[in-house]
């Protein structure tokens, strides 16, 4: 399953997407994470310390090898400089699969060892100095959307994603890219704002949305989230004494966590497994498809002086193997 969390900045959704891994490390699951906000805090909240944060490689910074492993032999796709964040895969595309090993993964992931398993990170890099007043960070978190688009996953396997801030994965089709959306809000006016908003944007494009409450206290918090949205809200989880010594660098045991948060990571685990069975490959390669037209029409045929609605192969649907299609081609 493909997983986001999403929510404002300050939300906890990088606390939340960081238990959620420990919850399916101590399952012994299969699993690769992500860092996509440019504000890099999910491999502290791993417990990483700063020097092994600060030493994780950046996709951003290994763009040209992305895009030329990807890239693979479809004919479709002249030179890696004419991939965009949202080129589609073909036929001699090289599709990426959550256990095998490839010189992407060896770039960009580190192995994160976790109380009871280990996961597989990756994260999009800061926004540095030399970023300033020449690009945004759109760039480096194109890394993490060319990848979903390349990755063939399981049922029994997680990638999970800790998006950007707000709405901002709306500037591209990245927002589509999952199974399941945990949108995390806490129980305040400005904390149900965006998730109003991501749930207008993300209408007509069937994307599975579940809004996590973070930080209740009391009965009448529950109220106020399920009044604001309604079925929409799966579960709420309150204060941690668990979390607050992991933020303070005494992190304790997983198996120490609250009985109240361990299951609620149980019911964030049951909805993403549910959300896997109502898989649409076709729509999601369709969608695919749809955002990079849109982006190679607005900016890219511009950028890159190609005709980019060339590289869409239209007999080509990426799929699980086992159902014999979108096949990960040989290195």
């Amino acid at each position: 399953m493909k997983i986001a969390f999403v929510g404002k900045g300050g939300s906890g959704k990088t606390t939340l997407s960081s238990l959620f891994l420990r919850h399916l490390a101590a399952q012994r699951a299969h699993v690769i994470a992500m860092d996509a906000d440019i504000n890099q805090h999910l491999g502290g909240a791993l417990g990483l310390d700063e020097d092994e944060a600060a030493a994780l490689p950046a996709m951003g910074a290994h763009l040209p090898l992305i895009k030329d492993h990807l890239r693979g032999t479809n004919p479709r796709i002249a030179s890696a400089d004419t991939m965009i964040k949202t080129t589609p895969p073909g036929e001699g595309s090289r599709l990426l699969r959550v256990r095998e090993e490839n010189p992407v993964y060896e770039a960009c992931a580190r192995a994160v060892r976790l109380d009871g398993g280990e996961i597989r990170l990756m994260v999009t890099g800061p926004f540095t100095e030399s970023d300033l007043g020449v690009a945004c960070y759109h760039s480096k978190v194109g890394a993490v959307e060319l990848c979903l688009n390349h990755l063939v996953d399981g049922p029994d396997e997680y990638v999970v994603v800790d998006m950007t801030a707000g709405s901002d994965s709306f500037a591209s089709g990245l927002f589509t890219r999952f199974d399941m959306t945990f949108l995390v809000a806490e129980p305040t006016r400005k904390g149900v704002s965006v998730y109003r908003q991501y749930k207008e944007y993300a209408r007509d494009f069937g994307v599975a949305l579940k809004v996590v409450g973070n930080k209740v206290q009391c009965p009448d918090d529950v109220d106020f989230l399920r009044a604001e949205a309604g079925e929409d809200l799966l579960v709420t989880v309150g204060q941690s004494d668990w979390v607050r010594a992991m933020e303070k660098g005494r992190p304790l045991h997983f198996g120490r966590l609250e009985q109240q948060s361990r299951q609620a990571l149980g019911v964030l685990q049951d909805a993403a497994d549910r959300s896997y069975g109502s898989r649409d490959w076709e729509r999601y390669t369709r969608q695919m498809v749809h955002f990079h037209l849109k982006n190679a029409e607005s900016w890219g045929n511009a950028k890159t002086g190609t005709d980019l609605a060339a590289q869409v192969d239209p007999s080509f649907a990426i799929g699980e193997p086992a159902a014999g299609v979108g096949a990960p081609q040989p290195a």
